[in-house]
């Protein structure tokens, strides 16, 4: 791909009326040293934000609070849980000098642009159900909300089976990290947990009561992700996966449509310390699409998110991330990726996805979601690769590619929109949410497992999904990805389609 692509994770939004008739075009140890010497900090760069990285579970030692400030960085807030400090400097050799003291594992950039973002390439806002298509809808079923009937995700995993069965508990909480989340939309104010929500944006929880919300100005990403994962089953609207848990928002993008660092590490501390069972991760972390390890400013990334991503499991936490959009062989030796840094000057750069990550969702122990659309096969746009992607779900596809049986009539995904409304999107960030309501329905059946556990049922309860080869997902006589494994295990859908109805049964 050469293309700039879309950076929300992984959502892609297309117009009601587009997607119901026609294809649409996709387009997201230092070894010691001696303190650096008190001398003039050169601070006429732009304000960036950084990531220091020291040995977790206390306090920054005095020295190297001293040493941030000597080279012109003033400290946010410090995640001493994991060793993790957030500064501001507007030193450009700030993370160069600050990686010669003793006690800094890693220190990096976690942006190009200066501080606040600069704005990205509006994705456009899903158009709303009308109320003439809302009258046209075909009457539910008894024990369905009246929106079900165009969901065909649910039936694609057994939801609907499993609701007869079971809600889920509303002791189960599943944390949104997201763009935020619209908690007075009728769908959601039932099953909202407004304390385990809060705006992590700078990097610093703010626990002001609406802060996780979007603005108008806003992409209303997180508010459809929530819906998916637990719209209530209340005679209104659709239903979530897992209608009977509780959702919670934690924000962590940027008006402008950014996930940095910073923000990513409080949305994973905050999760694991406030009870938040289940995490959904529909981005990736800005700006590198894939950090490598050998530059040393991505490395504080990945050091960073892989800290705050093990503290939050080792604290109960299940993680589960979208693959990504970009019908990438994840498991290739090699990618090229035109798009990073993405909020600076972009270049193609050639990467060993082995080696420089997409983070948090090839990060070790996180449950990576591909996409499958209404025919149940590999979304035209999915990341794949054998070894890398767990689990696959519904996250939609080109209604022409895979056209859904009646009553559905559109081969995106439903959820809640900001406002009261609902509408269609679809990429792997509406696969991820499902997988991640199949998790809270584990944990709902199996209120003491560990996310080991959770991880483990959610892999063996999965509908083993046979390699489609050959791939030809547009009929153009072209194969459009390769997949590689077996039926049990494979590099289109990992373990296996998930599956709700076992996650309440077995």
């Amino acid at each position: 791909m050469t293309a700039p692509h879309p950076r929300l994770r992984r959502a892609i939004v297309f117009p009601l009326g587009t997607a119901l008739a026609t294809a649409f075009a996709f387009l997201p140890n230092v070894t010691a040293a001696a303190a650096p010497a008190a001398a003039p900090v050169v601070s006429d760069g732009p304000a960036l934000s950084y990531v220091v990285n020291v040995a977790p579970g206390r306090l920054p030692a005095a020295a190297v609070k001293r040493s941030i400030e000597r080279a012109g960085g003033t400290i946010v807030t410090s995640y001493t849980q994991i060793g993790v400090i957030v500064v501001h400097s507007s030193n450009p050799d700030f993370a160069k000098t600050v990686r010669k003291v003793p006690g800094v594992t890693s220190a990096g950039n976690t942006r190009n642009a200066p501080l606040p973002a600069q704005s990205t390439t509006d994705m456009g806002t899903p158009k709303a159900l009308t109320a003439e298509e809302l009258k046209n809808v075909q009457a539910a079923a008894a024990g369905q909300d009246p929106l079900e009937p165009l969901q065909w995700d649910l039936p694609a995993i057994k939801a609907d089976k499993a609701h007869e069965k079971s809600l889920g508990s509303s002791k189960v909480t599943v944390a949104v990290i997201d763009t935020g989340v619209d908690d007075t939309h009728p769908d959601l104010a039932p099953n909202f947990d407004r304390n385990a929500s809060v705006n992590c944006v700078t990097g610093k929880p703010d626990t002001t009561d609406g802060a996780w919300r979007p603005s108008a100005e806003e992409s209303p990403h997180g508010t459809h992700v929530a819906g998916e994962i637990a719209a209530a089953k209340n005679g209104v609207g659709m239903s979530g996966v897992a209608p009977g848990v509780k959702v919670a928002g934690i924000k962590v993008s940027t008006t402008a449509g950014y996930f940095y660092t910073e923000a990513v590490v409080c949305g994973f501390v905050w999760a694991a310390e406030h009870g938040v069972d289940v995490t959904n991760n529909s981005y990736y972390t800005d700006p590198w699409y894939f950090n490598c390890k050998n530059d040393p400013d991505q490395k504080a990334l990945v050091d960073a998110i892989t800290r705050a991503t093990r503290y939050a499991e080792r604290k109960g936490t299940v993680n589960v991330a979208a693959a990504g959009n970009e019908n990438y062989d994840l498991a290739s030796d090699e990618i090229t990726d035109p798009s990073s840094p993405n909020d600076g000057t972009p270049s193609d750069r050639v990467v060993d996805p082995s080696k420089c990550y997409d983070i948090p969702t090839q990060l070790p122990d996180v449950v990576t979601v591909a996409s499958i659309g209404a025919k149940g096969l590999k979304s035209s746009f999915s990341n794949h690769g054998l070894g890398v992607i767990d689990i696959a779900a519904p996250g939609g596809d080109s209604t022409a590619y895979q056209t859904p049986a009646p009553p559905a009539t559109s081969g995106l995904i439903l959820g809640t929109l900001p406002g009261g409304k609902w509408g269609y999107m679809a990429g792997t960030s509406m696969a991820s949410p499902h997988v991640a309501g199949v998790a809270a329905l584990i944990k709902s059946t199996h209120p003491h497992a560990s996310p080991a556990l959770v991880k483990a049922l959610l892999y063996a309860e999965a509908d083993a999904t046979p390699c489609t080869n050959p791939y030809d997902i547009n009929g153009d006589g072209k194969v459009d990805a390769v997949c590689e494994g077996s039926k049990n295990y494979n590099g289109f859908y990992g373990w296996g389609v998930a599956d709700a109805l076992d996650a309440v049964t077995k």
